[in-house]
């Protein structure tokens, strides 16, 4: 494998990786609405606080009464860190360089009988912006990169008896992202890879809800994978170095898939003030096993990096507490596993484990109007890492090494108005 080669899988793995940091495991987001937000996202396939608890179970919308629209953004600040050294250059180091978002989300619901009710959701799973610059030595490894995406996704819930629930959706998403990868400043800080595209793509979710007795429930929901094919451009001096015919822009596409993934909750009121609930996640990031781009003037697929990814398990568990009539009180914390081994973790992959600890807040401003919040703080658990060329040789010599370490935390702050008429 050649420089470019090398140059090209490290700036599309940028992509792919540092997202891990805005929220959950790879490029995954949690973040769908501020009343979950408050109780760490802790039993959501279980619990109907209000229309947006079709996004994470279809089958909810069947405990939901009248019709109701819900609408609201979590703020996300993530503070990450990268200290290191690069074996040519020396000390490499970049701090916040994930940018800051905001995730909003819409939620309407309505009752078509007594026992059916559709919806329809308007939020994200997936998204991430991170940039390094070019002031950081080890640019060469990828040094800006975006995902970012939008989801409809209707719903209809049924309720089959007193006990049990079933519901089924379909996912539309819209998807775009851009990456590169640059020569440091010590270079020239000339752009060496940069690829956009965009594309849209459908899916699918299912769910189920068991409601045991008057005081206890659990609920099952699987999402399906979405594969995208983002259709753009790429230009730079690497790819030029690559065709016979260099110009300015090359048209191409980067297949990405957006992972399964599937949630077991439950919910049990203990009493007429307190009730916990719990969850398990899993996602299918086991799937991405490799990145391949298609750029037909460079004679077409070219494979980019065995990424060899993990499965990705979260737990979370929370409470709710009634304080008056008007007041409910949340409370959460959850583990977040990482989606890679020591061995494959990388600078544009610093994906490691994370603990959220969650407070929040609901308060029924009228009969028909709830105004919710909630508060999250993340630590992102410290890990090292190693950027090379797995090769020996002339190109590995090139390149040099870049050993570091990933730390850092994430501020989450949301809030939620849903109105019931």
């Amino acid at each position: 494998m050649n420089k470019n080669n090398i140059t090209l899988a490290l700036a599309i793995t940028a992509t792919m990786g540092i997202s891990s940091h805005a929220a959950a495991a790879g490029f995954q987001l949690a973040e769908y609405s501020a009343t979950g937000l408050g109780r760490a996202f802790a039993g959501e396939a279980a619990m109907a606080d209000n229309a947006s608890a079709q996004f994470r179970n279809p089958a909810m919308l069947t405990y939901l009464k009248g019709i109701q629209v819900s609408a609201g953004a979590i703020y996300v600040d993530p503070n990450i860190d990268i200290e290191g050294k690069h074996s040519i250059f020396g000390q490499a180091n970049t701090s916040d360089f994930a940018n800051s978002a905001v995730i909003p989300n819409f939620y309407f619901s309505r009752p078509l009988t007594d026992k059916a009710t559709i919806g329809i959701a308007f939020g994200t799973h997936f998204g991430m912006r991170t940039d390094l610059g070019t002031d950081f030595k080890a640019a060469m490894f990828g040094n800006q990169a975006e995902v970012h995406t939008v989801e409809i996704n209707p719903n209809l819930g049924y309720k089959i008896n007193d006990h049990l629930s079933v519901g089924a959706g379909v996912r539309y998403v819209i998807g775009e992202g851009h990456f590169g990868a640059a020569l440091p400043n010590q270079l020239g800080g000339s752009n060496l890879k940069y690829m956009e595209g965009k594309d849209n793509a459908w899916g699918w979710q299912v769910g189920t809800a068991w409601q045991i007795n008057a005081n206890n429930r659990i609920g099952i929901s699987y999402q399906s994978a979405v594969k995208l094919n983002l259709e753009g451009h790429a230009s730079g001096k690497g790819f030029d170095e690559l065709s016979k015919t260099p110009k300015d822009q090359y048209a191409g596409s980067l297949p990405i898939e957006l992972p399964a993934s599937a949630e077991i909750a439950s919910f049990h009121q203990l009493n007429d003030q307190w009730a916990v609930h719990a969850s398990v996640n899993w996602t299918d990031w086991s799937a991405f096993e490799k990145l391949e781009a298609n750029i037909p003037d460079l004679n077409g697929p070219v494979d980019i990096k065995q990424e060899n990814w993990k499965d990705n398990y979260r737990f979370a568990i929370g409470t709710t507490y009634q304080a008056t009539n008007k007041l409910v009180l949340r409370s959460g914390i959850a583990y977040d596993t990482s989606a890679v081994d020591e061995a494959n973790r990388t600078q544009t992959i610093p994906e490691t484990d994370r603990t959220w600890l969650s407070v929040g807040a609901g308060y029924a401003w009228s009969e028909n109007l709830t105004l919710d919040a909630g508060f999250t703080y993340i630590l992102a658990k410290e890990a090292n890492m190693l950027e090379q060329e797995k090769n020996s040789g002339a190109l590995g010599e090139a390149l040099g090494r870049f050993d570091g370490q990933t730390s850092g935390h994430i501020w989450l702050a949301g809030v939620q108005a849903s109105y019931r008429f």
